[in-house]
């Protein structure tokens, strides 16, 4: 007996993956019930069933063969061996959603060998706790409609733009790997409020709280950063003092050579 089709198949179940899941759920885009999860890992699987409640499979071909919608969430240097596996079971209706770097359009028709409905995206793990951002871009063979069914699915996790492929590894190294360099600034004014007397957990607080509240500034009001960054600062005060500092040991320019080499790496895989 043929089984069922499934709304949405994952090849690799890990973190990204799963904040995925956990954003199309929880948001009622899909139910448990019509998505699977192919990984080779036990633990893995094992994992994402217990989370979500999915239906999960050891067999990529089988989450490929039974899915409408196919999201490759296996690391960049699986992605050749991946489709090679698994591109005679993908049908030209399907749509196949990728959220690997380096990764382009073009190589991934190649990989295919044929006409596929590629959607290439680049998440980031915000996803985890629905505040992720994602950047889109399509091939030809996608219609419009089917771009707006990617895209709802995208933003069940966090927001989604369309952005032109060429500005792809831009969005890597200011979307994609950017968690990265908050978490180490978190870090940072953490330790400097633990050498100040506070306790760990609580500097933590303070420290997340003010990156995440100066985020939704920039992003409601719609002020400049400079602008906003300006209306803190008091003259001769104590914030001004501060960011003499961070400018006299370049905090701008290793943010901006950081973001440079994340990108050229990304360029590259």
């Amino acid at each position: 007996m043929a089984q069922d089709k499934m709304k949405l198949g994952f090849i690799g179940t890990g973190n990204m993956a799963g904040a995925i899941m956990g954003g199309i759920i929880g948001n009622k885009i899909f139910a448990p019930s019509e998505i699977i999860g192919a990984d080779v890992s036990p633990a893995s699987r094992q994992s994402v069933k217990e989370a979500h409640g999915i239906q999960v499979t050891a067999d990529n071909r089988e989450a490929a063969s039974r899915s409408e919608v196919l999201v490759l969430s296996v690391k960049p240097q699986y992605y050749a061996d991946t489709i090679k596996e698994i591109r005679a079971c993908v049908s030209g209706e399907q749509l196949v959603i990728t959220i690997a770097p380096g990764k382009t359009l073009a190589w991934l028709e190649e990989q295919f060998g044929r006409e596929v409905k590629i959607v290439r995206t680049m998440p980031n793990t915000p996803a985890l706790v629905g505040e992720g951002m994602t950047a889109a871009c399509v091939n030809q063979y996608v219609t419009e409609e089917e771009k707006e069914y990617a895209l709802r699915i995208l933003s069940s996790f966090g927001k989604v733009e369309v952005v032109p492929e060429h500005l792809i590894d831009a969005v890597v190294a200011v979307s994609g790997s950017a968690p990265a360099y908050v978490f180490m600034l978190i870090e940072a004014m953490a330790d400097a409020a633990v050498a100040e007397g506070m306790p760990r957990q609580q500097a933590y607080r303070f420290a997340a709280q003010a990156v995440y509240g100066s985020a939704k500034m920039v992003l409601e009001t719609g002020k400049h950063p400079g602008e906003l960054k300006d209306m803190v600062c008091s003259p001769a005060g104590t914030t001004i003092e501060a960011v003499r500092v961070l400018e006299n040991k370049g905090l701008r320019s290793a943010v901006i050579e950081a973001m440079k080499a994340c990108a050229e790496v990304s360029r590259n895989l």
